[in-house]
């Protein structure tokens, strides 16, 4: 069945894909068939056929070229199943043709197909079972209307038709890499005589022209002469017809260079530089080749021979070396003939196994008058990813035939593991070339000789020059494109445009006729020189051809390529006058000074940093385009600008983050300019001891274009302010507490004494971390022997721990607060990790009752140590921290002296004598009269005077 298919990039086919029976190999050998019309033959070795009892003998498929689908059909070399002679009487089986592989070499010359079976099977002893793999092949003669068969090997294991090649005037030549222990041989006879001498019912036949290679020294067992055959001139007697197989003349040196490379795999020949003498390539597909980790890797090579004379080949280098693992590169090798019309032929070399699926490759070379040139012009990929059984794509090859007529060779493509096969056309090369002259070569800024309006009614003076261009392309349609801005600018801006479409790109189609010269000009124009900031680079011009992708077809239905070594882009440039003197060549001499207001930056700050530049130009010429290129470390980042206005942008360019600012265009001859850049420095690692910024002026000139770079190395520090504070609650203590009373037994903490609150606060202002910190407390628990203090429990706030050795609340008090610990006798221990954040310890302690009157006042002290083991960086601080505090609780004794107390008896006592004082002194007086007072005069009468008024009046 025929497909068609097509690839739009393909260099020089396009292609038809020929589709055989599922399993049969279809695709294992290929060839060219031209006798009576244009079609290829094919070989399905696993085929199965009409033959009675033979199993997969293989069948050769004809398929015919044309413009309609054609199923491939096969040709009848043998419908014959296995034979037998009449011995005694007996039917004896003499030939097995099943497994025989028939089509795995296929070759053709005019007429005639040559078609063989290297596994087919004769018995070549009476009264055995056994059989030998002979080999046998079958030639198709004058267009199929003769067939014949042709086994010459049945005296013994030979595999004959293991290869096989026609020379140019028809003689047949056939590998058996069997024979003679593995020695193999080479038979040739000429087809002629092959068909003279068949007569059907006779195995074995004479032919009189055979001849072949004997049998020699056992010296030479294995060496699989046959194995692959190509057939050449190297004699020097014009004689075509000598093989070239694995037996090789003692004169040809280096011709077997690595063991179990299988040098000699594939062999071609053909005149790859045109000096009229037959070369040589042979395949080595599994040669070894040592890897970048000094590993072997399998690549495949393909040594080329250049004949110099009679059995006189030179080995060209370098070799032809693969590139894909396992890819088997060189496991066939085919002429293809002069493809691209240069005068010398090409070839193909397959990869079967190559691809990043295994699709398998064929690598079109071209020669030249040197060799083969190192690389390929073309490489075809597979269409068919590595399944069960790989592709095989390229496995068989076989082209230097023109199939559709077109004047160019084409090639056909076997890839067997997916059964087909695959033509290839070559299309049509166009060879072209191209000349562009561009005038003036200077252009002046203020000579102005034109006036362009564009569409926003703006008025753009514009300096013309123009351009020439030259053609050559033979009959074929051509587009041409103008570009005045190939080399792009910075910000991408047009300087230049076409005067006929006001546009930096300009494209025509135009026709040429074989041999025919086209001229045509045009005019460009420059912006004034304020819409653009490049003034210093030259104006490319670029001249682009290519052929017309709408041109029509020839009448093969192929549409031609340009030939790939045409030089198809040219280009011109025009430089723009400067005020750089009579060469008009700028040399400024740009100075950088650098100063920053730290040296310093600490881990974990933002580290605010401003850099203050002086940026100078001492030379003879302006700078163009000048800019201050500042590299920032990838700590830093860009926050903005100080000192003076300057136009920055910030970028990043594989993965370096830069400023660039303006400082001029042109930067002038004697310009001194100071400015200011701000910076934070918020992402430092303790990776690297330094941060480093790199300045520097850059400016477009060719000459003396940038300044020397000049570093800002910034110190990175590592730096912790720590801060202790303590305080004690309350502030002081009166003892004992009110409502105090003796017990001999403490349930309640308020049983043993008053309660002390010590609070320790731990602050880390930063800015760097810190990791392990180690915070003691010291706090007195007895004086003179007396217990003075009973620990409670500690508690915590802020990211601490905090253990002791000693038991809290050893009486199991209950507590009606949260307290914190104590540490042996003397002091308590606090770890923790401090992240510039605080920390406290709060110390709860109870006051035991054991004052006496010599204890009027007591100052309670406790002390806090802190110093810092460890901070989380590599690089070490200047200095750790460290520092301590003292908290103080005044102890208050506030209950009378028990010395200077009454007792109760004279209390009682002195109010019994007051109370007897105060009787005695009322007694005097009673007796005296003091109690019996009179009356004053006229009392009484006014008394009853008064009485009735006093009545009338209520």
């Amino acid at each position: 069945m025929l497909s068609r298919g097509g690839k739009k990039n393909t260099l020089l086919f396009e292609f038809l894909t020929y589709h055989g029976p599922k399993g049969s190999y279809f695709g294992y050998a290929v060839d060219f068939y031209l006798a009576d019309s244009s079609s290829v033959v094919i070989g399905a070795p696993k085929a199965n056929t009409r033959q009675v009892n033979v199993k997969e003998g293989g069948s050769v498929f004809y398929c015919p070229w044309g413009l309609s689908q054609s199923d491939c059909h096969t040709i009848e070399f043998d419908n014959e199943g296995d034979r037998t002679v009449l011995l005694n009487n007996t039917e004896h089986q003499v030939d097995f043709k099943s497994h025989q592989w028939f089509g795995a070499t296929v070759r053709s010359h005019g007429d005639t197909i040559l078609a063989c079976a290297p596994l087919y099977s004769w018995r070549t002893e009476k009264d055995t079972p056994l059989s030998d793999a002979t080999g046998t092949c079958y030639l198709s003669a004058h267009n199929f209307t003769k067939f014949v068969e042709y086994a010459p090997c049945r005296t013994g294991y030979c595999q004959g038709g293991f290869s096989a090649d026609f020379t140019t005037d028809g003689k047949v030549v056939l590998g058996g890499p069997g024979s003679y222990f593995w020695q193999g041989q080479v038979i040739s006879a000429a087809k002629e005589d092959i068909i003279k001498a068949y007569y059907p019912g006779y195995f074995i036949q004479s032919v009189e022209s055979q001849i072949q290679t004997r049998q020699v020294q056992a010296k030479h067992d294995d060496s699989y002469q046959g194995y692959s055959v190509a057939v050449g001139e190297f004699s020097g007697d014009q004689v075509e017809g000598k093989s070239i197989n694995f037996h090789w003349p003692k004169s040809w040196k280096h011709f077997y260079l690595q063991m179990g490379s299988y040098f000699g795999y594939a062999v071609a020949t053909t005149d790859i530089n045109s000096d009229g003498m037959a070369d040589l390539l042979v395949g080595a597909p599994m040669f070894m080749v040592r890897g970048s980790d000094g590993r072997l890797e399998e690549m495949g090579r393909v040594y080329v021979y250049l004949q110099r004379g009679p059995l006189s080949l030179e080995l060209l280098l370098p070799h032809l070396t693969g590139t894909q693992v396992f890819g088997r590169f060189g496991s066939t090798i085919t002429p293809l003939g002069d493809l691209n019309q240069d005068g010398f032929n090409d070839v193909a070399i397959s990869c079967p196994f190559g691809g990043e699926d295994q699709q398998g490759l064929v690598y079109i070379y071209n020669g030249y008058s040197e060799g083969l040139r190192e690389k390929p012009s073309q490489v075809i990929t597979g269409q068919w990813a590595a399944g069960t059984v790989p592709a095989s794509f390229g496995f068989a090859l076989r082209g230097a035939k023109d199939l559709d007529m077109n004047g160019y060779p084409d090639l056909i493509v076997g890839a067997f593991g997916v059964d087909k096969a695959v033509l290839y056309r070559s299309r049509p090369i166009v060879n072209a070339s191209a000349t562009l002259t561009v005038y003036p070569t200077m252009i002046n800024p203020e000579e102005k000789n034109c006036m362009i309006t564009n569409g926003n009614n703006k008025h753009l003076s514009c300096h013309e020059c123009s351009f020439v261009r030259v053609l050559r392309v033979p009959d074929f349609q051509v587009e041409v494109q103008l570009d005045s801005h190939k080399h792009k600018q910075k910000g991408a801006v047009k300087r230049a445009l076409f005067l006929d479409s006001q546009q930096p790109l300009l494209q025509r189609s135009v026709t040429v006729r074989h041999g025919e010269r086209v001229c045509n000009h045009t005019k460009i124009y420059l912006k004034d020189e304020k819409d653009f900031r490049d003034k210093l680079s030259s104006i490319y011009v670029a001249l682009n051809f290519s052929l017309d992708p709408k041109a029509a077809a020839d009448s093969h239905g192929l549409r031609p390529i340009l030939n790939y070594q045409s030089a198809n882009v040219v280009e011109q440039k025009a430089q723009i006058l400067l005020d750089c003197g009579e060469d008009n060549i700028c040399v400024p001499d740009l100075k950088l000074v650098v100063q920053g207001n730290r040296k310093e930056v600490y881990l974990g700050d933002d580290n605010s940093l401003t850099l203050t530049f002086n940026a100078r130009n001492e030379g003879e010429g302006g700078a163009y385009e000048a800019e201050l290129y500042v590299v920032l470390p990838p700590e830093a980042d860009y926050s903005g600008i100080s000192l003076t206005q300057l136009t920055c942008s910030y970028d990043t360019e594989n993965q370096t983050r830069y400023l660039s600012c303006d400082l001029g265009n042109p930067m002038k001859s004697g310009t001194s300019l100071w400015a200011g850049l701000r910076f934070t420095v918020p992402r430092l690692k303790d990776a690297h001891k330094t941060v480093q910024f790199e300045l520097q002026i850059r400016s477009k000139n060719e000459n003396n274009s940038h300044s020397e770079v000049v570093p800002y190395k910034l110190e990175v520090v590592v730096q912790a302010d720590v801060i202790l504070q303590g305080v004690s609650r309350p502030d002081k203590v009166f003892f004992p507490p009110a409502n105090w009373r003796v017990t001999k037994s403490y349930g309640v903490e308020q049983d043993v004494g008053p309660a002390v609150e010590h609070i320790y606060e731990l602050v880390n202002n930063g800015p760097s971390r810190i990791s392990h910190t180690l915070l003691e407390l010291r706090c007195p628990l007895s004086v003179q022997g007396h217990t003075l203090l009973y620990p409670l429990e500690f508690s915590t706030e802020g990211p601490i721990n905090c253990t002791s050795d000693k038991h809290m609340n050893h009486l199991h008090l209950k507590v009606s607060v949260s307290h914190l610990l104590i540490r042996k006798e003397s002091h308590s221990l606090c770890r923790h990790l401090v992240y510039n954040c605080w920390i406290a310890c709060i110390l709860n302690l109870v006051l035991f009752l054991f004052f006496q009157s010599a204890y009027k006042q007591y100052v309670l002290e406790c002390l806090a140590r802190y110093s810092v083991e460890k901070m989380p960086y590599a690089i070490l601080p200047r200095h750790a921290p460290s520092g301590h505090k003292k908290v103080v609780t005044p102890v208050v004794w506030n209950k009378p002296d028990i010395e200077n107390s009454v007792p109760l008896w004279i209390i009682i006592l002195a109010i019994l004598a007051g109370l007897l004082l105060l009787a005695l002194l009322i007694y005097v007086l009673y007796k005296f009269g003091f109690f019996k007072r009179s009356l004053p005069y006229g009392t009484a009468m006014e008394k009853a005077q008064l009485k009735p008024q006093a009545a009338s009046e209520a």
